[in-house]
C-alpha cells in the first residue's frame, strides 16, 4: 500500500476579525512614512488587488497602524503615519470599501504608556480624526498600561463601541494574564492580540497567547513576522534555522521570507501575518507564493533549529 503524502498545514483562507472576513496576509504601515500620496495610493491599490485575489466576495485587506508611527524609520513624528495614510484613504474612497482598518493606541511619549479614559479617549478620538475616519474598524492598545485597571479599560473600549466610534477591540503586546484580566471584563469580547512572532520568535507559542486565542476564538496578529528582516539577511538566526529556511525554499521554488510567513500560516491560531514592505512587486510576489507545501516535519524542523534544542 502506497503511503500518501502529508497534507500540508499552511492555509490561506480569509481569517475572522470581529465580523469580518480578512486576507490572510496584512498590510503593516509602520514604514509606510513617505509624503507622496499618488505612490502611496498605487502601493496600497497593488497590495489590496495581491490579497484580495480569489478571496471571497467581501473578504478586506486588514492595514495595520498606530497613532505612535511615524516617530521612527524616516517619519516627521507621532500621528503622521495616520496621516497620511488618512490622505491616501480619502483620495479615493473605494480603497476604504476594501480594507480593514486597524490602529492602536495607548503610547504616550515620553510617558510612555497611557491607556486611562482620558488619554485613551483622547488617543482614539485624534486617531479618527487624523485617519479622516468617523468609525475605525479595529482599535487595539498598543502596549499595556501597567497603572489602568483592567476594568477600566474594558470600560472605555466598550464606550468606544457604544459610541460608534470603533466596531473592534483587541490588544497587542500583552502577556497572557494581561490579556485574561482585560477580557474577563469585556462585554463585546477581544476580537485580536498583537504579539511579535516569527520563526525567530516563537514565544507566542510557547507562552499561552496563541492558545488563548484559539480558546476565544481571538485572531491573532503577527507583528514583525520576518524578524525585523533579519530572516531575508540571516544575520542575528541561528546557521541552522537559515539552512533549515533555505532548504525548504529551494524545495518549493520560493525565497526564505515566503517559508517563514508560510509557517505562521499553517498553525492552527489561524494568524494574520503583518507585512511591512513599501514594495509592491515584494507583497504581491509574497501573497502568490505563500501557499506552499509545510507538513509537520517541515514545521518542527523550523521550531528545532530556531530554538536550538532538540524536541522530547
Amino acid at each position: 500500500m502506497t503511503t500518501p503524502p502529508p497534507t500540508s498545514l499552511v492555509s490561506t483562507a480569509p481569517r475572522v476579525v470581529g465580523d469580518a472576513l480578512v486576507a490572510p496576509i496584512g498590510f503593516g504601515c509602520w514604514r509606510f512614512t513617505g509624503t507622496d500620496v499618488g505612490a502611496a495610493g498605487r502601493l496600497l491599490d497593488d497590495a489590496i488587488d495581491a490579497a484580495l485575489e480569489g478571496m471571497p466576495a467581501g473578504t478586506r485587506l486588514l492595514v495595520d497602524t498606530a497613532d505612535v508611527y511615524g516617530l521612527d524609520w524616516g517619519g516627521a513624528g507621532f500621528g503622521t503615519v495616520e496621516e497620511f495614510l488618512g490622505e491616501v484613504l480619502a483620495a479615493d474612497p473605494a480603497r476604504r470599501r476594501n480594507i480593514l482598518l486597524a490602529t492602536k493606541g495607548g503610547i504616550r511619549p515620553p510617558v510612555p504608556y497611557d491607556s486611562s479614559p482620558e488619554g485613551l479617549a483622547a488617543a482614539c478620538a485624534d486617531s479618527r480624526r487624523r485617519l479622516r475616519v468617523d468609525t475605525i474598524d479595529l482599535y487595539q492598545v498598543h502596549r499595556p498600561d501597567l497603572f489602568t485597571a483592567p476594568s477600566d479599560l474594558a470600560a472605555t473600549l466598550e464606550s468606544f463601541i457604544d459610541d460608534g466610534f470603533v466596531r473592534t477591540i483587541g490588544v497587542s503586546n500583552f502577556t497572557v494574564d494581561q490579556y485574561d484580566a482585560l477580557a474577563a471584563w469585556t462585554a463585546s469580547g477581544l476580537a485580536t492580540t498583537q504579539p511579535e512572532w516569527s520563526v525567530a520568535h516563537l514565544d507566542p507559542m510557547r507562552d499561552g497567547t496563541v492558545d488563548r486565542a484559539m480558546r476565544d476564538g481571538v485572531t491573532p496578529l503577527a507583528w514583525s513576522p520576518l524578524a525585523g528582516g533579519r530572516v531575508l539577511s540571516g544575520e542575528g538566526l541561528r546557521p541552522e534555522l537559515v539552512s533549515a529556511l533555505d532548504a525548504i525554499a529551494a524545495r518549493e521554488g520560493v525565497d526564505r521570507a515566503t517559508v517563514a510567513i508560510a509557517f505562521l500560516l499553517a498553525h492552527p491560531a489561524d494568524a494574520v501575518p503583518i507585512v511591512g514592505t513599501q514594495r509592491s512587486e515584494r507583497f504581491t510576489a509574497l501573497v502568490r507564493t505563500v501557499g506552499i507545501h509545510l507538513d509537520r516535519a517541515d514545521c518542527y524542523r523550523i521550531v528545532e533549529t530556531s530554538e536550538g534544542v532538540p524536541l522530547p
